[in-house]
């Protein structure tokens, strides 16, 4: 007799405490990460076919890609005997982690971390400094520029992503090009914050005028 249950139903997700461990692999076999879903990204893995997995660093569902555009077609999710892990095979668009490499198991144990000669496009330092300051916003610390941004509102952070974009046109050195477009890509996440606008949200627009 075939199973008919509701996939969502054949995780057993209390042994983990809501979380399972989900293995990704290749659809020639290379494994390729470690991730966690929860129900959600489960749920939205299934409706859209690309990976959502859940970050339990920084508490949210996040999609594979979703700022890189390095995202993971899902073909085929299998789940283990006792129901409380996932393997999800996938077909990958560019390299998986974050050093470049293809896969994030791509060291021996005891080897020292090798970081491709191809540029990192995971963004992950854009993700993690957006993480910081939305968390300044909603926890404010007297000592934080971030914070203080904030408080002055709307004019203050404007006005200064605007000086900051001067400061990139009229910077001649490539080092002062290189520092104030640090600047310049900091003031923006600040804005964007202060707009409720995730840079997922700017990076999913890209990608939809690329196509």
């Amino acid at each position: 007799m075939s199973d008919l249950t509701d996939p969502m139903d054949q995780v057993d997700w209390g042994r983990c405490g809501g979380l399972v461990p989900a293995v990704v692999q290749s659809v020639d076999g290379e494994v390729l990460m470690l991730a966690y879903m929860n129900r959600e990204a489960l749920r939205r893995t299934l409706e859209t076919g690309y990976a959502h997995f859940y970050s339990r660093s920084r508490g949210k569902l996040w999609m594979k890609g979703e700022v890189s555009g390095n995202v993971m077609r899902v073909k085929e999710i299998r789940i283990d005997c006792d129901s409380d892990s996932l393997l999800v095979v996938v077909e990958a668009t560019g390299p998986v982690c974050h050093t470049g490499n293809k896969s994030c198991f791509h060291r021996r144990l005891g080897e020292p971390k090798r970081y491709s000669n191809a540029p990192d496009y995971s963004l992950s330092i854009l993700r993690e400094l957006e993480d910081v300051i939305r968390d300044r916003r909603r926890n404010p610390r007297e000592e934080s520029y971030t914070s203080r941004l904030f408080s002055e509102g709307k004019e203050r952070i404007y006005k200064k992503f605007g000086e900051e974009a001067v400061e990139v046109l009229v910077a001649e050195e490539r080092s002062r090009v290189i520092c104030e477009t640090a600047d310049l890509l900091y003031h923006l996440l600040v804005l964007l914050a202060y707009n409720d606008i995730e840079l997922s949200e700017i990076m999913e627009e890209l990608r939809r005028r690329r196509k």
